[in-house]
């Protein structure tokens, strides 16, 4: 009698996940298809977007990493969910019309903000999507992943070509500084260096600004994952721009002083166009430091056990 009653409790009441419901899960997915189905003509310019600049290949990996985030802390996301009609419906709206006008060009963006404009109202129609399907509790659970997703929208311009311009001058310039700490002979003239034997320039594509993007999002994620006060995560978050800048201005002076007493070669080899990843983990190793000091600052000593 004893087996069977438990068996019965065991089997059923239902667990949190199952009064969820499948409808709720199918629900989501079409409302999540929904933008996608509008942009559908749009998606193979997307997809040779992202291909052809590099400065838009972090877009697909965040929606990924958001759903991966949602899934780990599920528990305690979908413990108590409701429909979120009004705020759900206030986020796929306006999702929806940025996806039109996306699609239709409204305005004549250009590629770049078109595509812009695309990613920002899919991403604003799927955290819509999980409010309206989830509720209020969810959202707030679920806060981090769902804000975590407007890093999917790219750049768009002429803000991205400023902060291209920022990052080409600061990398220039610690590249400057790297070339009078090395007794290393040159001219300047802007972005272009004048050294012994060639000439080099800091161009757009030099500035670094995918890999400042990568580290962006990695710093993020990390700060989220690996500390709990607030101030922490923005001291860790602070330190990424500027070490992007080092980290640039570090590559150019070691390209240049290798094509200078190695072998000219070396600015436009393998190094110069596949070892950017080199660099980007020589810039974790500083940020990986800090991120262990701001850890031991979180740590709660054990409380002493006192003796009768």
């Amino acid at each position: 009698m004893n087996m069977r009653s438990k068996s019965i409790d065991t089997i059923g009441v239902p667990t949190p996940g199952t009064q969820l419901g499948y409808s709720r899960a199918i629900g989501f997915a079409l409302l999540c298809a929904l933008p996608l189905a509008l942009a559908w003509d749009s998606m193979r310019a997307v997809a040779e977007l992202l291909t052809g600049d590099s400065t838009f290949s972090q877009a697909p990996l965040i929606p990924v990493v958001s759903g991966f985030l949602i899934y780990l802390d599920r528990r305690a996301i979908f413990s108590k969910v409701s429909f979120g009609w009004i705020p759900g419906t206030a986020l796929i709206v306006p999702g929806m019309i940025a996806v039109a006008a996306a699609r239709f060009d409204v305005g004549g963006l250009g590629a770049a903000n078109q595509f812009a404009l695309l990613v920002f109202g899919i991403m604003l129609g799927w955290a819509g999507a999980f409010i309206f399907c989830f509720g209020a509790a969810a959202m707030k659970a679920a806060a981090f992943p769902l804000g975590f997703l407007i890093l999917a929208v790219p750049i768009p311009e002429p803000l991205l070509s400023k902060i291209i311009f920022l990052l080409q001058e600061g990398s220039a310039d610690v590249a400057e500084w790297f070339f009078k700490l090395g007794g290393i002979p040159y001219l300047r003239q802007g972005f272009v260096f004048a050294l012994p034997g060639f000439t080099i320039q800091v161009a757009d594509e030099c500035s670094g600004i995918r890999s400042s993007l990568a580290l962006i999002v990695t710093t993020i994620l990390a700060s989220h994952l690996f500390l709990k006060t607030t101030w922490r995560r923005v001291v860790l978050c602070a330190v990424v721009v500027p070490l992007s800048i080092f980290k640039n201005g570090l590559r150019i002076m070691t390209l240049s002083t290798l094509a200078i007493y190695v072998n000219p070669e070396y600015l436009y080899g393998n190094l110069h166009r596949r070892g950017g990843v080199v660099f980007f983990a020589i810039a974790l190793v500083p940020l990986v430091v800090l991120l262990a000091f701001l850890q031991r600052g979180e740590k709660i000593p054990p409380a002493t056990v006192k003796s009768a």
